[in-house]
């Protein structure tokens, strides 16, 4: 990713619009190693991941690779938007999200006509009970189309998978075997990126700092009231050394229980912030360990879907496998019995080939003698055929 690629950049009005952006400026602006901006990479197949950096969210979950920061998301896209199909998960991924600010700033507005102060108590940006940062809005637009895509190839799997196992468990050919091999590849490779995208989901509901790490909005503004404090305390120590400056010096210093008080007022403003900022951590959390749960039980879903497809291609498989071995066993029986045929058949010969012999006997002689030979030989021989009958049915091989 070292040249100029095209990314749609969406900021938290809705507002997009299309930009290039090389590699070394995409790390300046939304400060990122390049070792994350390498999995976004459309030359290299790398499988779904979702990283929590400190000022952005690196996404990368199928079709849609783009960098979520607390006012702006930056999608990949393709230059040529008629011949890759990527770009029309771009542009309906932008259009899911713009759709979604604008019902939450639509919601903002009706809260705020009604007057309450819930956001107030609560410390939160908007009124809305309902209010998502703009970073857990934008990962929720690409969890969803990323369900909504795989739950798609799912469905046409089956669509494809049922009828052809019942065609092939009522008529055993090579093309059917084929297209089914076919089919449990392809069940096989959507089964390992359906498996990838729920891990990845659930190892970050599992890990509360890599979810804390996530919540962009906070930490900006943390980070602005931090440095309005600075601005504010370097103000006033300004005027402080002014007013020393220009005051006369007082022979009494000031008490020392003033100083304690001020102290210990400080710690106690400190225990307060930290403690206001550990609610806001855990309430973040819950925020989005709540929008993660919801999309690991549609992925799961999934999961089971394909699941269930693979055990009804084991099943097809295993019924395949025991009409075969019935079918071997029905060709073993016959050749057991053809075989026991030619062996009866074979002391016709045996008899022929003695009386061909130039022995002298007086059985030549006799009018009628053949016929003889010829009853005692096929009663001899039916009498051996139905004991090997009678033999293997009582060993079962019959």
């Amino acid at each position: 990713m070292s040249g100029l690629r095209s990314w749609i950049c969406v900021d938290a009005l809705g507002n997009s619009q299309a930009i290039e952006l090389d590699k070394f400026t995409l790390m300046d602006r939304c400060d990122l190693p390049a070792r994350d901006l390498r999995l976004l990479d459309p030359l290299f197949v790398y499988p779904s991941t979702i990283l929590g950096r400190e000022k952005a969210i690196v996404v990368n979950l199928e079709r849609i690779k783009c960098i979520i920061t607390a006012d702006e998301a930056l999608l990949l896209n393709s230059p040529d938007l008629l011949s890759n199909p990527v770009d029309s998960y771009v542009v309906k991924y932008v259009e899911d999200l713009q759709r979604k600010l604008t019902a939450a700033w639509a919601r903002d507005q009706v809260f705020q006509s009604e007057g309450t102060g819930l956001s107030r108590r609560r410390g939160r940006r908007s009124l809305s009970p309902e209010y998502l940062p703009f970073e857990f809005l934008a990962l929720e637009v690409a969890l969803e189309s990323t369900c909504s895509f795989l739950g798609s190839q799912v469905k046409e799997l089956e669509i494809e998978a049922y009828p052809l196992l019942d065609e092939l468990t009522s008529k055993i050919s090579t093309l059917n075997l084929e297209r089914v091999r076919r089919l449990k590849s392809r069940l096989v490779a959507l089964t390992r990126r359906v498996q990838k995208v729920r891990d990845e989901i659930e190892q970050l509901m599992d890990d509360d700092g890599d979810m804390a790490e996530m919540y962009l909005t906070e930490k900006k503004r943390r980070m602005e009231s931090f440095f309005c404090g600075d601005q504010s305390l370097v103000g006033g120590r300004s005027a402080d050394r002014r007013q020393t400056v220009s005051a006369p010096a007082s022979p009494i210093s000031s008490p020392p229980e003033s100083r304690k008080l001020e102290k210990r007022l400080s710690i106690a403003r400190s225990q307060r912030e930290s403690t206001r900022s550990t609610e806001s951590a855990t309430e973040s959390i819950e925020e989005l360990e709540m929008l993660l749960e919801a999309y690991f039980v549609v992925i799961d879903r999934t999961l089971n879907k394909l699941t269930s497809l693979k055990e009804s291609i084991d099943d097809t498989e295993a019924f395949i496998n025991l009409k075969l071995d019935n079918v071997r066993n029905q060709l073993i029986q016959f050749d057991l019995l053809l075989s026991t045929a030619s062996f009866v058949f074979s002391i016709f010969g045996v008899t022929a080939g003695i009386f061909g012999m130039n022995f002298p006997l007086s059985w030549y002689h006799v009018p009628g003698a053949f016929k003889w030979v010829l009853i005692a030989t096929g009663v001899t021989g039916a009498v051996i055929f139905y004991s090997f009958l009678w033999f293997f049915k009582r060993r079962r091989l019959l």
